[in-house]
């Protein structure tokens, strides 16, 4: 795991970043860097052979638990550091693309509480269509940002639409938008509305 920005103990906030398949710790640093939040803590984990989950995320859950498990838990252990450094939740985030953008909603669903914020780029939670969407306890209002192309090959609209009812019902913040021609990538307007997000 990589760590950038100020010192967790002097630090206004954290964030914990989490990269793409195929993806890198230093990739997400240097969205960090365009963030341009410099007084906020940044945790940047790598997943073992760079992908969180070896399905695609249209695919059964059940297929992809054991290692979403995994990922839950060293997401668990790095918030469990950031609790340790007296750091609110409510000034942590999640923000995470494709699969780490999964892996940021699949935490908050089913780990909920008043987060400072989630932003997930390019992604949608795990399951097909009809997948039970049933989760205890409440986001409190925590402000959710799902960003994603029009054309993208890798995550259908409806998915994302799915998403935000998820969150709406769980009680968060919901803010959806949908960037015309883009593909699978990040859009310069949603570092934008990240760093809008993490100004604590």
């Amino acid at each position: 795991m990589l760590l950038g920005g100020a010192p967790l103990a002097e630090a206004r906030g954290a964030v914990v970043l989490l990269h793409g398949r195929g993806g890198s710790a230093q990739e997400m640093l240097a969205l960090a860097r365009e963030l341009d939040r410099p007084l906020l803590a940044y945790f940047a984990p790598e997943a073992a052979g760079r992908q969180w989950y070896p399905y695609s995320l249209l695919e059964k859950v059940e297929k992809n638990q054991s290692h979403l498990n995994s990922a839950v838990r060293l997401l668990k252990t790095i918030l469990g550091k950031i609790e340790a450094a007296k750091v609110p939740f409510e000034r942590v985030a999640l923000v995470g693309f494709s699969q780490g953008g999964c892996l940021a909603l699949e935490f908050a669903a089913r780990n909920p509480r008043r987060y400072g914020a989630v932003a997930a780029l390019s992604a949608a939670l795990l399951g097909p269509e009809g997948t039970p969407r049933d989760y205890a306890g409440g986001l409190d209002g925590t402000p959710v940002f799902l960003g994603c192309g029009d054309v993208d090959a890798l995550v259908p609209k409806r998915r994302v639409d799915e998403t935000a009812g998820v969150f709406g019902r769980l009680g968060a913040n919901v803010t959806k938008r949908f960037f015309p021609g883009l593909g699978h990538a990040i859009h310069p307007e949603e570092i934008e509305v990240v760093r809008g997000m993490l100004a604590w």
